[in-house]
């Protein structure tokens, strides 16, 4: 009986790490949020973008108008730091630097079904961009 008693008040206290929302939560957002074209790379969600970062997503969501001429042109990934395509399924989009007299170095990379990724150094570290 006395055994009985001490496994009933001990039960609980051995399954509740187990059931902490904590445990959970992380979980399921690490895995509800980074889709399968993204595993293995550096993410960011778009709040996190810089502000200039997210006016060229919304652009592109809208299908333009675009500021610059090489908006919406092929990247070729020639680094070979994203998933390797066919030519023509990754294009790019200009993110504006503030105070960069030309295009500057940061973009947003799409792909054929609708993958994001940010460059802030000009094609060397690319970002994920996830839904959060």
């Amino acid at each position: 009986m006395r055994a009985l008693t001490v496994l009933l008040t001990a039960l609980p206290l051995l399954l509740l790490p187990a059931c902490s929302p904590g445990n959970q939560k992380t979980e399921k957002t690490s895995s509800a949020t980074v889709p399968s074209w993204a595993k293995g790379m550096k993410t960011v969600t778009e709040d996190r973008l810089p502000p200039e970062a997210r006016r060229t997503l919304e652009l592109i969501a809208k299908g333009g108008p675009f500021p610059y001429e090489k908006d919406g042109a092929v990247f070729g990934n020639y680094e070979n730091r994203l998933p390797r395509q066919a030519r023509g399924y990754y294009h790019e989009y200009t993110v504006p630097t503030p105070g960069s007299r030309n295009r500057g170095a940061r973009r947003i990379i799409t792909g054929e079904h609708a993958e994001r990724f940010y460059t802030s150094d000009h094609y060397q570290t690319f970002e994920a961009v996830v839904h959060p």
